[in-house]
């Protein structure tokens, strides 16, 4: 007999645990999961007839009726069990006589039996009754839950960054050609600010997204204070905190392969892979505008288009954008194909889980204004020119050498052409950047990451300004993972000739990122 009720209990034990997790975390899966239990012991395929339980759960299951097994029709009797457990197992049971003693076949119960479960109860009281207040307590959260959620479809998150920074040198810098000190001196001060995201990412299917992100911060650009965008940090953004929307796209499938983005208002990498997995977050990578991304990425900040990816296989995607940047204005040169735009495509390579490469082409009207670059490179033909055509070319790379090392980097080369002048003159640019990483230093979360590179570069050029020399970029900056939803990030950067002037004195730019995610 006491082998009997253990086989019961185990039976009934299997249901119930695997039942109200189920039910916990997910109701329908939960509904499924009843449909689909084993309903006889000849279902069990670990099982056999042979077994020495095996007719004490088939007089179980012919006698009472109950549901025994797990989904995967298996029983897994070998299985250690706790008291909780059991006591979980022996409360499925009474429940389940209690049942039949309230319908028409009391009979069906067997006085020993019954005499059995109730000493069995008696023994277990204390541990029953610890089970019943966790379920109702996990029923009363699962039911403020539901009650007190954003949406059934909308998931809300957000990101709050504060900051502690400052440049440091002696004059501002000035382009090739310009008297140093011309613009003063660089504002060595220290300055506290900040920059909130509020995200909304909405489902309708399952498989698609709207995404709805508000900004506001008082981040500036480091610019004005050093004069040049070479100084920028990968977070700035100033509203005076006024809260503005910077984002919103409506992404979804088309088959297995495609996925095509609807952009309203949005970047090309909301698109495409910047190939930059180590640093390539402004909240939590790279402390710089220039180390965070490849500057072909930049010809068009924001604006309004269309994008789509397909998927050759898991290995080869296919990348293509479109943005406007004056989409949403009617008037003379300006509208969704009249104006300045970007498109872009890019291939991706993935052999390996550990590499990946990108091929990048990009074509733009009066988008080569990247702003992580010299004050000549953003404008190569002086103000004179209102038709920049640009075709650029990069190649980015990343490869995982082990599981705490990254190495990755990117190369490119812009070719901008004056349509409105002249013989139509053109200028080449180059750039180019390196990165590393270790991963987990000190501690599961940690960051030290280094960047180094030169900016993009006017090294050619036939309207005849040029830049006389070569800027180089250092970054270093450790992320100390406080907790899952905290980090802080000391960062310092130094850029050599800044503007791509010897002329010009060494700008250093430092800075402390605290970065809240919720």
């Amino acid at each position: 007999m006491k082998l009997f009720f253990q086989s019961i209990l185990w039976s009934c034990l299997i249901f119930e645990v695997y039942f109200t997790q189920q039910y916990l975390s997910e109701s329908v899966t939960a509904q499924e999961t009843l449909h689909n239990q084993v309903t006889s012991v000849n279902q069990l395929t670990d099982v056999q007839h042979t077994d020495w339980a095996f007719q004490a759960l088939q007089a179980f299951v012919d006698r009472y009726g109950c549901i025994v097994g797990y989904p995967n029709q298996t029983f897994q009797g070998n299985r250690l069990i706790t008291r909780y457990e059991f006591a979980v197992g022996l409360n499925a049971c009474v429940d389940r006589l209690n049942q039949l003693q309230a319908s028409t076949a009391p009979d069906l119960i067997k006085k020993q039996d019954l005499q059995t479960l109730q000493r069995l109860q008696k023994e277990f009281a204390p541990e029953l009754s610890i089970l019943r207040g966790q379920v109702d307590s996990l029923e009363a959260r699962t039911d403020q839950f539901d009650s007190q959620q954003f949406s059934t479809t909308t998931k809300f998150t957000g990101e709050a960054v504060f900051v502690v920074s400052g440049a440091f040198g002696d004059d501002k810098a000035v382009p090739s050609g310009e008297t140093t000190g011309f613009r003063g001196k660089v504002g060595n001060n220290i300055i506290f600010s900040d920059r909130v995201r509020l995200i909304f990412n909405t489902s309708f299917t399952g498989q698609d997204l709207l995404r709805i992100r508000f900004q506001a911060g008082n981040i500036p650009n480091f610019r004005e204070a050093t004069g040049t965008n070479m100084a920028r940090l990968s977070f700035d953004s100033n509203t005076d905190n006024q809260l503005i929307l910077n984002q919103l796209y409506y992404q979804f499938p088309i088959g297995s392969a495609v996925k095509v983005t609807a952009i309203a208002q949005g970047t090309l990498f909301d698109v495409v892979d910047t190939i930059n997995p180590l640093l390539g977050s402004d909240g939590r990578g790279s402390i710089s505008a220039f180390g965070i991304r490849s500057p072909i990425y930049r010809e068009e900040t924001g604006g309004t288009g269309i994008g789509i990816s397909y998927n050759f296989n898991s290995a080869i995607n296919l990348a293509m954008v479109y943005l406007a940047s004056e989409a949403y204005n009617p008037t003379a040169r300006s509208g969704l194909f009249d104006g300045s735009y970007s498109a872009l495509a890019q291939l991706t390579f993935q052999p390996t889980k550990a590499l990946s490469l990108g091929l990048t082409y990009a074509r733009s009207l009066n988008s080569i204004d990247i702003s992580t670059s010299s004050t000549i490179t953003n404008d190569p033909f002086n103000g004179v020119s209102n038709n920049i055509v640009g075709n650029s070319y990069s190649l980015a790379a990343s490869w995982l050498i082990n599981p705490a090392l990254r190495l990755g980097g990117w190369v490119g080369y812009l070719q901008a052409s004056a349509q409105d002048i002249p013989n139509d003159p053109s200028a080449e640019i180059f750039y180019y950047a390196v990165n590393f990483g270790f991963s987990d230093l000190g501690k599961e979360g940690n960051l030290l990451g280094f960047v180094f590179g030169q900016p993009p570069k006017v090294s050619s050029n036939e309207f005849g300004v040029v830049d006389r020399n070569t800027s180089l970029h250092f970054e270093a900056l450790y992320r100390f993972q406080v907790n899952d939803n905290v980090s802080i990030t000391p960062g310092m950067i130094a850029i050599i000739n800044p503007d791509h002037n010897s002329n010009n004195d060494t700008i250093f730019v430092g800075t402390i990122r605290t970065t809240f995610q919720f």
